[in-house]
């Protein structure tokens, strides 16, 4: 009985979500949170997978919660861990129940479209298998059709080193989970009030970047010792060109619009007949019935 409402629940429902992380404080929950609400405006259903068994906070109403399987802080003290090792305790432990959230994706998710808030420990999605076996899992065996949104801070684009950093990353955990992937740079309202170094359009493009190198040697704060690494840093990344962004204010509707067209696509929800046809965003935006939903949305936004 039990495999054949699993099989029912992936070959007819086949959920679409989103897996969205990055590092602390680049707006992963904001993200969640305000997106949730977008996607309801245009009459597609979604809920909120909170993966974080830290976040004790959350400023929405999460249809599942892995804090309800196991706790970070409670890890940390029955397992005698620190902050790093107890969340890879949490992240096996959750590996090793894949049964629960397999139950309570089917009890709360139907054919809803789901966004998994993801812990900003980086390492989890760029060097360790436990993550991977859990995205792995979720498309083989929950049939849920993942698109990887990762955030970054767009305040990195002040500093070459935390630039490259953030390219780094992005493309390691791209290699590393084997998913479609988008990268954001978000909080792009904050940017104006900052001078960059360069346009906006080399960071999103991720245009040469020897330009990047010849700006830092010539920063006082750059020890010359670190020249060598930087530019072997920015060949790797130039020899795997993979890596661009898109940008985002959450609270920018027509933004948030253009990044869900572009994560439709990716993760194919734009090109299922049995979705895309009713409300894929690209749909809605010109239906005539948008007025209403631009009405909720403009109240939503302000």
């Amino acid at each position: 009985k039990a495999t054949v409402s699993v099989l029912y629940w992936n070959r007819v429902n086949m959920p679409y979500g989103q897996l969205v992380f990055g590092h602390p404080g680049s707006g992963k929950t904001t993200y969640c949170n305000g997106l949730r609400e977008y996607l309801r405006g245009i009459g597609r259903r979604a809920l909120i997978v909170n993966l974080d068994p830290a976040n004790d906070a959350l400023p929405y109403e999460a249809a599942v919660d892995v804090r309800d399987l196991i706790d970070h802080e409670v890890a940390m003290k029955e397992e005698g861990l620190g902050p790093n090792g107890a969340f890879l305790f949490c992240l096996e432990y959750l590996k090793n129940n894949q049964d629960w959230l397999q139950e309570e994706l089917e009890r709360e998710g139907g054919d809803a479209y789901l966004l998994f808030d993801c812990p900003g420990q980086i390492e989890l999605y760029t060097n360790h298998d436990a993550f991977k076996s859990l995205v792995e899992w979720m498309q083989k065996s929950a049939n849920v059709r993942l698109c990887a949104v990762h955030l970054v801070d767009s305040l990195y684009c002040r500093s070459g080193p935390h630039f490259i950093s953030a390219l780094l990353v992005s493309l390691s955990s791209m290699l590393q989970l084997e998913l479609p992937h988008v990268n954001v740079l978000t909080k792009i309202d904050l940017l104006k009030n900052y001078e960059l170094d360069f346009g906006l359009d080399f960071y999103t493009e991720v245009q040469d970047l020897t330009h990047l190198t010849t700006c830092m040697s010539t920063d006082p704060q750059m020890p010359k010792r670190f020249t060598s690494l930087n530019n072997a840093l920015i060949q790797l990344v130039e020899d795997y060109p993979h890596v661009a962004f898109l940008t985002l204010d959450i609270e920018d509707k027509d933004a948030v619009k253009e990044l869900m067209t572009e994560i439709d696509k990716a993760n194919g929800y734009a090109f299922t007949p049995m979705q895309g046809h009713k409300n894929s965003v690209s749909q809605l935006a010109s239906s005539a019935a948008s007025t209403l939903q631009t009405d909720y949305l403009d109240r939503f936004y302000n």
